[in-house]
């Protein structure tokens, strides 16, 4: 029961992480004209992205679990009001980072609910915790972007 229930919870965050690629994928070059800083903090984000799918995607077969390689209803919703939302906003650059700091509060919180739960096995809470610093301390880098403009 135990193993379903760890499995339950990183397919959630494997659906969030895949949620993460997708937006990242959203993101486009010439928001680095503005924001050209935060180009090598970006490109970190979407390679610990790919790292953290792998772990996840490992620990629930370790588990005896089917991966559930997919994206989220939710970030594909949000996904879809960012295309509608920037089709009408005059900057589509500060809009699209704005979103990208969003949806890594939303993964931070989903992170945490996950650490909380208690339905997570000790090597596991362990390695989400350890993704759950480097979503903090990505977000971190890009929550002040106003101060980040060339």
């Amino acid at each position: 029961m135990q193993n379903e229930r760890t499995v339950s919870v990183l397919n959630d965050l494997l659906n969030i992480t895949n949620d993460r690629i997708e937006g990242f994928s959203k993101v486009e070059d010439k928001v680095w004209e503005t924001y050209s800083p935060l180009k090598a903090d970006y490109d970190q984000m979407v390679s610990q992205s790919q790292t953290m799918k792998s772990e996840l995607m490992s620990l629930i077969r370790e588990k005896g679990g089917d991966a559930d390689n997919t994206t989220s209803t939710a970030g594909a919703i949000h996904r879809a009001w960012i295309d509608v939302k920037n089709s009408f906003s005059g900057d589509k650059t500060e809009s699209t980072l704005e979103n990208v700091v969003f949806g890594e509060e939303a993964a931070i919180d989903a992170y945490q609910d996950a650490l909380d739960s208690g339905d997570l096995c000790p090597e596991s809470s362990r390695i989400v915790s350890d993704q759950l610093h480097h979503l903090k301390s990505s977000y971190n880098k890009f929550s002040n972007l106003n101060e980040m403009k060339n």
